[in-house]
């Protein structure tokens, strides 16, 4: 059995204070059981042989009923008894808060206090776990009564196998009046640590105890240590004002402490973006505190930007608007870390604060403004706030020679990031480097062609399947055949909006089907192209053979009610449909688009436009397509109300 050094110290000085149980002596199951439900009466029985359990035969051996139930020989249990875990008869009566029982015990064979389980725990030890707060008490007076002067401060100071003592463990498991119970008789173990370094107030921080943190922080000399350096306020700081209030009203400067990582509580507090707590800290904080850095230079500001934390942030610039000039190892400000986050909000606060507005355009040590890192991250938002803004440089070059539009050539993703960033930087007027025309290298577009191999094969399951559809709804015409082969509805307008409908989407299936069986066969520059016919075909294709379902509701069915209905749901959804394909798929708004396609009417549009072609050829053919997309959509939609009015 392994002991700390100070545990050790502690049973050669005092071995009547601290021994381990004795091996081998297990105790009985009446004796357990009645130890556990507190039955002194029955216990002190056991104890004595005068119980009718224990009734002794004739040659002084327990009755057969006895030793079915004993381990042990003889006429009488002992107090020295103990569990598989070495656990004896005061630790259970402890762990179960059975005051009379321990005192009892206490008054038979008083070395039981100082007895320790296999975990080397003592009977007190197992009361505080427990929060057993009457039974702490009990326990200690009696120590006070039973151990000598010398040795009462071994007793009460003993640290289990995890270095605990009875208060980090009531402390742990969030006993407030257990925890009061030990710090009015002992005040002492709240300047102790465990075996990780861990005091008993950060114990009863994480266990949100706000009565035991409050018992703790009147000791003036208690320990406020946790792992990884921390202390008790880098904690409270995740949990509620109300500790952190405590503990900065205890001891300010464990605000200004650091952890491993040299990380303070308010970088904690703002990454995590609490006002109150934030306010809270910084209200009893030293002045220094906002200014501190970590590892990577990254102050509570700086934190609270890269998560977005737009209240804190604010919050910090109105208590210290100084802090706005930190910069980390980089050379980054706070602005610099919400532009790369993509977090809007804060990018939109700097640029409506004078006082910061000197924060767009500086560069880190890379030479990157806050429009570079956005772009290179592909934040959209944050690109159209910092160009609508009208104060950001959009032709900065960084140390390397780039300028924002030039990182979008390190992008893999064609939509997210391609499409819509060079629409948006084209309408603001941003420019590339100056570079040899014959230099450029078309942008592969790897992602982009692996996701069009891998859809034209479902697209052209689903295309073949709606061509199916439709085909046969041709024969199984709405109103049936008449005994002449013919239609029951021949001459009604509505019927023959249907089949119109359904020969449209007959033959915009059959199209875009050969279309996409071409282009997975073909491995040419037109294979793009087929691609793109193919799925406005089959988008009109659905389109038709949705509009085609209320035609023949319509033809056969005589209540205009149901009719007008079906036209607003069928309206509705489809209105509803485009809206999100369009938000979803639009690079940009249709003004910068539409600007985009028909623009370049100065030198500089056009020599832009050139560059945007030469580099990326598709940008042009997806923007080109949105706009027909929403053409066909709108058309759709109009179709849609006039074939309900005409119903």
């Amino acid at each position: 059995m392994q002991t700390s050094n100070k545990n050790t110290k502690y049973m050669e000085r005092a071995p009547a204070i601290c021994n381990e149980a004795p091996h081998g002596l297990f105790m009985c199951s009446k004796l357990y059981i009645a130890a556990f439900e507190g039955r002194t009466d029955e216990i002190t029985g056991l104890l004595t042989g005068s119980s009718d359990v224990t009734a002794a035969e004739g040659n002084g051996w327990p009755s057969p009923r006895a030793r079915e139930n004993a381990i042990h020989p003889g006429p009488c249990c002992s107090t020295r008894e103990v569990t598989a875990e070495r656990s004896t008869l005061l630790h259970i009566a402890a762990g179960q808060g059975h005051v009379d029982l321990i005192a009892e015990l206490c008054l038979r064979d008083s070395a039981l206090l100082s007895l320790v389980n296999s975990s080397l725990d003592t009977p007190l030890h197992c009361s505080a776990r427990a929060g057993k707060a009457d039974a702490v008490e009990a326990i200690i007076r009696l120590a006070l009564d039973n151990v000598e002067e010398d040795r009462l401060r071994g007793f009460l100071g003993w640290k289990n196998q995890a270095g605990d003592t009875a208060l980090h463990l009531a402390a742990r498991h969030g006993h407030g009046a257990t925890v009061e119970t030990l710090m009015n008789l002992a005040p002492e173990l709240a300047s102790e640590v465990n075996a990780a370094g861990v005091s008993p107030l950060y114990l009863a921080v994480m266990s949100r105890s706000v009565r035991g943190i409050a018992a703790i922080v009147w000791y003036r000399d208690a320990s406020a240590a946790g792992p990884m350096s921390q202390n008790a306020l880098h904690a409270a700081v995740l949990q509620s004002s109300e500790m952190v209030s405590l503990l900065l009203r205890w001891r300010p400067t464990l605000a200004t402490d650091l952890d491993s990582n040299k990380s303070s509580p308010l970088h904690f507090a703002s990454s995590d973006g609490d006002c109150s707590i934030v306010q809270e800290v910084l209200t009893y904080a030293p002045p220094s505190t906002p200014y501190l850095q970590d590892r990577e230079g990254l102050s509570a500001l700086h934190a609270a930007a890269l998560m977005g934390n737009g209240p804190a942030v604010r919050l910090l610039l109105q208590f210290y608007p100084a802090s706005a000039d930190i910069r980390d190892n980089n050379g980054r400000s706070f602005l610099h870390a919400a532009a790369m986050q993509g977090h809007s909000s804060i990018v939109s606060h700097v640029i409506k604060n004078r006082m910061l507005e000197h924060l767009l355009n500086e560069q880190d040590m890379q030479g990157n403004t806050a429009l570079h890192l956005a772009v290179q991250a592909g934040e959209y938002k944050v690109v159209s706030k910092l160009l609508y803004s009208g104060k950001v440089q959009a032709h900065i070059m960084n140390n390397a020679g780039l300028t924002p539009s030039d990182l979008i050539e390190n992008s893999t993703s064609f939509y997210s990031m391609q499409v819509r960033l060079l629409v948006k930087l084209y309408v603001y007027g941003a420019q590339f480097r100056p570079q040899r025309q014959d230099h450029i290298k078309k942008w592969a577009g790897q992602d982009i062609v692996k996701w069009r191999v891998a859809t034209s094969k479902n697209l052209a399951i689903v295309s073949t399947l709606v061509a199916t559809v439709a085909f046969s709804a041709a024969f199984n015409v709405p109103g049936s055949y008449g005994s002449d082969g013919k239609a029951n509805l021949n001459g009604n307008r509505m019927y023959t909006a249907f089949l119109v409908l359904d020969t449209i989407a007959v033959t915009t299936a059959v199209m875009a089907t050969i279309l996409l069986v071409y282009g997975r066969a073909s491995r040419s520059q037109r294979s793009w192209l087929s691609f793109i016919v193919s799925m406005h075909f089959l988008w009109l294709s659905l389109l038709s053979m949705m509009l085609g379902f209320f035609t023949a509701i319509a033809a056969t069915s005589d209540k205009k009610y149901m009719r007008t209905a079906l036209s607003r749901l069928i309206y509705s959804g489809t209105y509803i449909l485009i809206t999100v394909l369009t938000s979803l798929f639009m690079p940009g708004s249709l003004r910068g688009v539409l600007q985009f396609l028909l623009g370049g009417f100065s030198e500089q549009q056009r020599h832009v436009k050139r560059r945007i072609n030469r580099q990326y050829p598709f940008i042009v053919m997806y923007s080109f397509n949105i706009i027909l997309l929403i053409v066909i959509s709108n058309i759709a939609l109009a179709a849609v109300d006039t074939t309900g009015n005409l119903s």
